[in-house]
């Protein structure tokens, strides 16, 4: 069964691993790898990485000019790393206009099992618990299998629009 954990030192094989079935460069959204800070081979920056990923959620924490918090989790079966989720607890501009409140990947070997769908079912109820009545939730034009998970979760599409990173849907769930 499938679980959302709080990033951990502890899955560092099994990251790496995962990271090896991505293109180099892909993005994988919700992972927040823009918040590392050098080469997550190595042990030491890798702890270092998914310890910021856990202060993030802090409302006293300092995120840094232009971000927000975020709770971050991985999608995990046992000790195998599956993928992320992240659910932003704001917008700024940058976020209401492409990037929403959620950003989640799941690792390709790991595709077609439901598990975006899951663990973005699995964060709503965290969504309310931070006061949010609804939630934006973006994806590429051509992610369809990004948009039937939005859409499985209660997303109505706003708009299709170009974006500072291409071109978005938004969809807004109701918490």
């Amino acid at each position: 069964m499938p679980e959302l954990i709080a990033p951990t030192a502890r899955l560092h094989s099994s990251w790496l691993d995962a990271r090896e079935e991505w293109d180099p460069g892909e993005h994988q959204p919700g992972a927040s790898l823009v918040l590392a800070g050098g080469d997550l081979a190595g042990p030491e920056v890798f702890a270092a990485w998914t310890a910021e990923l856990r202060r993030q959620s802090d409302p006293a924490s300092d995120v840094g000019e232009g971000r927000v918090h975020a709770t971050h989790w991985w999608i995990t079966e046992g000790d195998t790393y599956l993928g992320a989720i992240d659910l932003r607890h704001a917008l700024n501009d940058f976020l209401l206009d492409a990037g929403g409140h959620v950003g989640y990947s799941v690792r390709p070997s790991a595709r077609k099992r439901g598990l975006a769908t899951w663990a973005l079912g699995a964060i709503l109820p965290e969504a309310r618990a931070l006061g949010l009545d609804r939630i934006l939730v973006t994806c590429d034009d051509t992610n369809t299998a990004s948009a039937r998970t939005i859409e499985r979760n209660g997303g109505v599409l706003e708009d299709t629009r170009m974006t500072s990173i291409g071109l978005k849907q938004r969809y807004w769930i109701t918490v």
